[in-house]
């Protein structure tokens, strides 16, 4: 009788036991926030030259830098091919600092903390154009001020690995890859550049989160660095981020406020994901648009 209940108690117990365990698994996995949380708002000080692109966060320095694209002019021989896009400089507040003009068509900018430095991966670094005078990746120089100069370092020139040529990467730095996100799909490549092909891809599983190819961002995946919610993705025809982690599978969506008022040019541009925030360009706020920067995970 004993040894029954004795053994009716540790049965009990796994049970219990194992319930807790699920709970709490479930607990440090429901981190995406149902609504997303403003945090920051970062007006522009000039017009893009031709399309802002993405952001990213300088955290020694304490600043922001904004990225504009666009195409650079036909060369003739009397002036060289380089784009006109520059990179707009901003304080920890979204006080403008300054702008400068590096001669790249950004497509993304982020932080790499391996080097210490602001990185641009260029528009067609993956297409046969991709040997077109600065067209790749490349580090880009800053006072200690924050300003941003008109210099920078070459990293590395064509690399078709990235797979499209309108790709918008986002960087991880702990594992020092890139996930690059192809236009009208689903497939997000994972890209280093030391391989000259993909080491992998993920392909996100948009149906389960109720979106379809038109309602998504078309070239931009945000990695968030957070364990099993790795990959956001904005769906602008719900107002919405889409979270989804390694395997493509959905995990959340994050809310945004029913009134921002999101353009079509949101699909193709003017996202970024950096200190922990998604990042969306609201054209229609201020002279000049307004960065717009959202917390969808804890």
């Amino acid at each position: 009788m004993e040894k029954t209940k004795l053994k009716i108690n540790q049965a009990k117990l796994k049970v219990s036991l194992l319930l807790g365990s699920l709970l709490f698994s479930a607990m440090a996995q429901a981190t995406v926030l149902p609504e997303a949380k403003l945090q920051i708002k970062i007006p522009m000080a000039k017009a893009p030259t031709s399309r802002p692109m993405t952001i990213a966060y300088h955290p020694a320095l304490m600043d922001y830098y904004v990225a504009d694209g666009g195409l650079a002019p036909m060369g003739s021989e009397w002036q060289a091919p380089i784009s006109k896009s520059q990179i707009h400089a901003f304080d920890a507040d979204g006080k403008y600092i300054n702008s400068a003009s590096p001669g790249y068509d950004n497509r993304s900018i982020y932080y790499n903390p391996n080097t210490a430095h602001i990185e641009t991966i260029t528009y067609n670094i993956s297409s046969a154009v991709g040997f077109a005078p600065n067209t790749g990746m490349y580090a880009l120089q800053t006072e200690e001020s924050g300003r941003i100069k008109e210099t920078s370092t070459e990293i590395m020139q064509y690399h078709a690995a990235f797979g499209d040529a309108f790709t918008m990467p986002t960087y991880d730095a702990e594992h020092n890859c890139y996930f690059a996100k192809q236009m009208r799909s689903n497939k997000v490549l994972i890209v280093t550049t030391k391989d000259e092909a993909p080491i992998g891809e993920v392909m996100l599983d948009i149906a389960s989160a109720g979106a379809k190819f038109d309602d998504i961002s078309d070239s931009f995946v945000a990695y968030t660095g957070v364990k099993d919610e790795e990959l956001a993705l904005l769906d602008l025809d719900h107002k919405s981020i889409l979270v989804f982690n390694l395997k493509g599978q959905f995990v959340a969506r994050s809310k945004l406020p029913d009134n921002i008022k999101l353009r079509a040019k949101n699909y193709y541009n003017g996202l970024g994901y950096t200190n922990g925030m998604f990042f969306l360009y609201v054209e229609s706020e201020g002279k000049f648009g307004t960065y717009h920067g959202y917390q969808v995970v804890k």
